[in-house]
C-alpha cells in the first residue's frame, strides 16, 4: 500500500516522453533564463581553493602503518598505492597511487511532468576540482559520508527522494563504476526518479528539458561528470528486446565476447603504501611519478558559504594532460553502431569494462614506439572535421580530482569502410548499448560520457 499523500501515476518517463522532452528545446526555464541564473548561481557559489602542503591538511594526514593519506574519521577516502601486473597495454607492471573509496555514493536525477512534458531537476554545483567553478550536475551528488552528515554539515537537498522511493517512480537504477585507473572498486549508485508536483526547485536547481541538457552537453564544461553517467541510464532506446536486425553481431555474442575477455585478461593489483612505490616520489606538496607523467597528489584547502560545510582540506588528484576520449560510429546495414574496447584497469571490480574506441592522454605514450601507442590514436588525431559529430572539452569528477579533463569525441566512420578491430574491440548496435547500461560494471564511465553524447546527437 502506498503511503498518504505520496505520488501515483503510470511511468511517465517512457521512451515516447523522452523523445518529445529532447525534441522539446525550451521549457519551463528558457536558454537566457537558464544562463543568467547560472551566472548568479557561479557568483554565490564562488569557492577558493587553495594548494597547501600535506601536514596542512585539517583532519588528514600519512598513516604510520601504511603510510596512506587518510582522515581522521577514517571515513571520505583515502589514497593509497597497488601494484599492478597486467597483460593489457604496452606496459606489464607498474605502482601507482590511487583513491580508495569503498562507499556507495547517489547520483540521482529526478523527472517530471510540466505543462505535458518531461522535465529534469538539474542542481548548480561547485566543485574544488572543478576548472570553471559551477557545472551542472544531477539532482543529488553524495557520498554516504555527506549523505549521513558524517561532516557535521547540512542535510543533502532531496536525498530522500533516492533513498527510499516508491517502486512505481523508479526509472533507472543501477551501479556504476568510476574511473578504474585512478579509484579501487568506486561505485555508485545511478538513478532517475519520477516525482510527482509536489517537488519544487530550490535555489540553487532548475527544471529542464532533455533537449537542453542535451545542448548543454556540447558545451566546454558544462555539464558534469556525475549527470552524464545518469544521463547514460536513461531508457531511451528501450523498445522490448536486444536482438536488431543489421546488427554486426547478437547479444549472446557481445556477451560472450566480454565474459571471455574478462576470463582471459590477467590482471593482479596487491596493495602498497604510499611511501612504497616505485618511480614514485614524495615531498611535502606532492605525490608525483619521476618523470612527471599520469598525474599528481596535491593537498587543497577549500572555502565555500554554499556546500554543506563552509571549509574544509582534501586531497586531490591532478592530472598531467588533457585526456582524449573518442569513439568510432557507423552504420552497418542501417543500423546505427559504435566501436568499444575491452579495456582491462586495475581499479575494476571485474577486470575488464567497455571502453571508447580511444582513451588515453597521448603524453603518457609519446615515449613509447609506434606500435604501442593506442589502437586507433592516429586516426583519430588525423580525423576530418566533416567526420566529427561531437567535439567539447569536458570536466571528470571534480569532488575527487583538479582540473581533470579530457576532449569526447564521435567520429563517423564511412558506412562502407572496412575498420578491422581485433579481439578487444566490437562494434556494438545502439540497441545493444542501450542492453548493457541496464547492469552495472558493463561499460566505463568515459564511455557512457560518449554515448549520452551519442544520444544527443
Amino acid at each position: 500500500m502506498r503511503k498518504p499523500g505520496t505520488y501515483s501515476s503510470p511511468h511517465s518517463a517512457t521512451s515516447s516522453c523522452l523523445a518529445a522532452s529532447a525534441a522539446a528545446g525550451e521549457g519551463v526555464m528558457s536558454d537566457a533564463e537558464f544562463h543568467t541564473w547560472r551566472e548568479e548561481r557561479q557568483t554565490e557559489q564562488a569557492q577558493q581553493v587553495t594548494q597547501v602542503p600535506f601536514e596542512e591538511l585539517n583532519g588528514w594526514g600519512f598513516d604510520s602503518r601504511t603510510g596512506n593519506l587518510t582522515h581522521r574519521s577514517g571515513r571520505f577516502f583515502s589514497v593509497g598505492g597497488i601494484a599492478v601486473r597486467s597483460d593489457f597495454g604496452p606496459v606489464s607492471e607498474w605502482t601507482q597511487p590511487i583513491i580508495h573509496q569503498p562507499e556507495i555514493g547517489v547520483l540521482g536525477i529526478a523527472v517530471k511532468k510540466i505543462d505535458g512534458v518531461l522535465h529534469l531537476l538539474m542542481q548548480a554545483k561547485s566543485e574544488p576540482g572543478n576548472v570553471n567553478g559551477v557545472q551542472l550536475s544531477p539532482t543529488v551528488q553524495a557520498t554516504k559520508s555527506n549523505y549521513t552528515r558524517v561532516h557535521g554539515g547540512s542535510a543533502v537537498p532531496y536525498i530522500d527522494l533516492f533513498r527510499n522511493p516508491e517502486p512505481h517512480s523508479v526509472v533507472a537504477d543501477v551501479l556504476q563504476s568510476e574511473q578504474g585507473s585512478w579509484f579501487l572498486h568506486k561505485r555508485n549508485r545511478n538513478m532517475v526518479v519520477e516525482v510527482g508536483p509536489e517537488v519544487e526547485a530550490a535555489e540553487d536547481f532548475c527544471w529542464l528539458t532533455l533537449g537542453q541538457v542535451n545542448t548543454l552537453l556540447s558545451q566546454d564544461d558544462m555539464v558534469n561528470m556525475d549527470a552524464r553517467t545518469v544521463l547514460s541510464c536513461l531508457p531511451e532506446w528501450r523498445d522490448g528486446g536486444t536482438e536488431q536486425p543489421g546488427a554486426a553481431h547478437t547479444g549472446t555474442e557481445i556477451r560472450s565476447w566480454l565474459t571471455r575477455r574478462r576470463a582471459e585478461h590477467e590482471v593482479t593489483v596487491e596493495p602498497l603504501g604510499l611511501s612504497e612505490l616505485k618511480d614514485w616520489y614524495q615531498s611535502g606538496t606532492t605525490v608525483s611519478h619521476r618523470d612527471g607523467l599520469f598525474f599528481d597528489v596535491i593537498g587543497a584547502d577549500i572555502r565555500s558559504h554554499r556546500r554543506e560545510v563552509p571549509a574544509w582540506s582534501q586531497p586531490l588528484l591532478r592530472p598531467c594532460g588533457l585526456g582524449v576520449a573518442a569513439l568510432m560510429v557507423r552504420r552497418i546495414d542501417g543500423v546505427p553502431h559504435a566501436l568499444f574496447n575491452a579495456r582491462a584497469e586495475p581499479g575494476f571490480l571485474d577486470v575488464v569494462e567497455l571502453g571508447p574506441t580511444v582513451q588515453c592522454t597521448p603524453e603518457n605514450y609519446a615515449h613509447l614506439p609506434a606500435e604501442d601507442q593506442p589502437r586507433f590514436l592516429s586516426q583519430v588525431l588525423a580525423r576530418r572535421p566533416e567526420h566529427t559529430l561531437f567535439d567539447s572539452t569536458l570536466s571528470e569528477e571534480g569532488g575527487r580530482f583538479q582540473h581533470a579533463r579530457s576532449r569526447y569525441l564521435l567520429i563517423e566512420a564511412e558506412d562502407d569502410a572496412d575498420v578491422p578491430t581485433g579481439d578487444d574491440f566490437r562494434w556494438l548496435s545502439a540497441r545493444q548499448v542501450e542492453e548493457l547500461l541496464r547492469y552495472g560494471h558493463q561499460m566505463n564511465v568515459q564511455a557512457r560520457t560518449l554515448v549520452a553524447a551519442w544520444r544527443s546527437l
